[in-house]
């Protein structure tokens, strides 16, 4: 084989590394992140919506909460409406909760369900509020979404379906090694 002939199969390999490691660099959404469409607000906004909480101990009992979209754009803020109902994904870093040290529990912003404990929540690095297990695993719900060009496990209200973030199972060092990667316009948190 000629220097030439060398060199030319590395860049191959090279460009086929790339294109395999950089999508896993970006792997909590940030290369997904978006601005709302309904307005000029790029940080997250934890206005609380008016809803009722429902207690930290309640278990999801299958009904599901549907509104219209224009119900929903009632209840919440551009920010909120973005991430929750349209599956945006606020800044890192930027947002209310990735960096709240409170004790309390975190309720859906579309419904008032119960859905993360800080007693659960740990620092990830990525900026966004992150936890390695749910409040009750009836409460939140999966699917599989591409939209990043590689398969997530997007996770979502069991109740009104609200968009919470993704679920990516590389937290070694928490308990069952798994990373709720959740956006705080999606959330609304109580102290306890």
């Amino acid at each position: 084989m000629s220097d030439n002939s060398i060199i030319n199969a590395m860049k191959k390999q090279l460009a086929v590394f790339a294109v395999i490691l950089i999508p896993a660099i970006f792997s909590c959404g940030q290369a997904k992140t978006t601005q709302p469409k309904t307005g000029q607000q790029t940080d997250s906004d934890t206005s609380k919506a008016v809803i009722t909480l429902e207690a930290p101990t309640y278990v999801w009992d299958g009904t599901k909460v549907e509104k219209t979209s224009e119900e929903w754009k009632k209840q919440l803020t551009p920010m909120q409406y973005h991430v929750a109902r349209e599956a945006g994904t606020e800044r890192a870093f930027s947002n209310a909760f990735h960096d709240n040290h409170e004790d309390g529990i975190y309720y859906c912003v579309g419904c008032g369900m119960p859905l993360f404990d800080a007693k659960h929540k740990f620092d990830s690095g990525t900026g966004w509020p992150s936890y390695y297990q749910p409040i009750n695993d009836k409460n939140v719900a999966f699917d599989i979404d591409y939209e990043i060009g590689y398969e997530r496990k997007e996770v979502h209200c069991s109740r009104c379906s609200t968009h919470l973030g993704h679920v990516f199972d590389d937290a070694f060092d928490q308990p069952g090694g798994l990373r709720y990667c959740i956006n705080s316009a999606s959330l609304i948190f109580e102290k306890r």
